[in-house]
């Protein structure tokens, strides 16, 4: 069995949490942090599983870039 390293994106929403994996735009969500990020391994996992490589393939972003940034409001 092979392994990738992805991004997960984990933000507040409401009373729980929302995953995000922009490589391949799979989401979950959990009601703490950590159940968020087990169920976006469990939803790639299962993506990874079911999907035709031709789909993996249109849909993988190989660079992505997580940064913060300075804007003015107001």
């Amino acid at each position: 069995m092979q392994t990738r390293q992805l991004t997960a994106i984990i933000e507040r929403e409401g009373d729980g949490y929302v995953s995000l994996c922009p490589e391949v735009d799979v989401a979950s969500q959990g009601t703490t942090i950590d159940e968020a990020r087990a169920n976006l391994i469990e939803a790639l996992e299962l993506f990874f599983e079911a999907a035709d490589p031709s789909e993996i393939q249109s849909r993988m972003h190989n660079e992505v870039f997580v940064t913060r940034l300075e804007v003015a409001v107001g």
